[in-house]
């Protein structure tokens, strides 16, 4: 199942070139053209899901390998620090292709990148009952 308009289903189809770094027959990861730091790469399930809601929960399992292995990978490489592996999901989350995918972002000691901020809850008592709500949600 592929989107003849989004980019990684052409690169799966061979119609985009890509560096690969690690293949099987459900995932591809390859370097991130723009990345953040040298060594940034992605995992992209072959088949084309919008987002990580979409996605059958068993592709998981070849997720994590990849992440597993290509990241250990970059990290030696690279000669990284550390590794963040994170996904964004739809708009506001900051996802610009809109085929699931997962970041490998290689770290070094002072890259300069920052993480986000926090916030509090108003009082243990929100926080009690919005993880009642979220629990309550999931099917």
């Amino acid at each position: 199942m592929n989107n003849k308009d989004c980019i990684f289903c052409k690169i799966v189809a061979g119609e985009i070139p890509c560096f690969k770094i690690y293949e099987t027959e459900n995932v591809l990861s390859f370097l991130d053209i723009g990345p953040v730091n040298k060594g940034h790469a992605l995992i992209i399930p072959k088949s084309h899901y919008e987002n990580i809601w979409d996605m059958p929960a068993d592709l998981g399992k070849d997720i994590i390998t990849a992440a597993q292995l290509a990241g250990d990978a970059i990290v030696k490489a690279t000669g990284a620090d550390g590794m963040n592996l994170l996904m964004n999901n739809n708009s506001a989350a900051g996802q610009l292709v809109f085929h699931a995918h997962f970041h490998l972002i290689p770290r070094f000691t002072g890259d300069g990148l920052k993480h986000w901020g926090q916030m509090e809850y108003d009082d243990m008592d929100e926080a009690l009952a919005l993880a009642q709500k979220i629990e309550r949600m999931i099917t």
